[in-house]
């Protein structure tokens, strides 16, 4: 399995930002698929989480009703659309990928997924 994401960059608060993961190596539909971001000195946090075959789909609460996570699974592209932007969403974006557990829970932290795209940066300034 290999992921790579991209899209991130600089946003003013209460802007928008697209993020892009493209996933090989694995039926993206089937998956766990999932972003997580880490900002400087902290650690890793869920950011949504979904499952195309079951159509489920899973939120942190800081982001909820802002982000849309989605998936492409004929182009096998995992997507983050990110709106009214706090600064506090500044951090490094990672998607990630696991083979499911469970038939409607998505995985929601970082120790269960073992496959990883780079970050992509995402600043937010006020």
């Amino acid at each position: 399995v290999q992921l790579q994401a991209y899209g991130g960059g600089s946003a003013q608060a209460g802007g928008s930002l697209r993020l892009s993961c493209a996933a090989s190596g694995l039926d993206l539909k089937y998956y766990d698929m999932a972003w997580f971001r880490q900002a400087p000195g902290k650690g890793r946090e869920f950011v949504a989480a979904i499952r195309i075959s079951t159509n489920t789909e899973a939120y942190s609460d800081s982001v909820k009703g802002r982000f849309t996570i989605s998936g492409d699974n004929a182009k096998n592209f995992l997507y983050l659309e990110m709106g009214a932007l706090k600064p506090e969403d500044t951090a490094l974006y990672y998607c990630a990928a696991q083979v499911p557990k469970s038939k409607y829970y998505v995985r929601r932290l970082p120790e269960e997924y073992t496959s990883w795209g780079q970050g992509t940066q995402v600043t937010v300034s006020s």
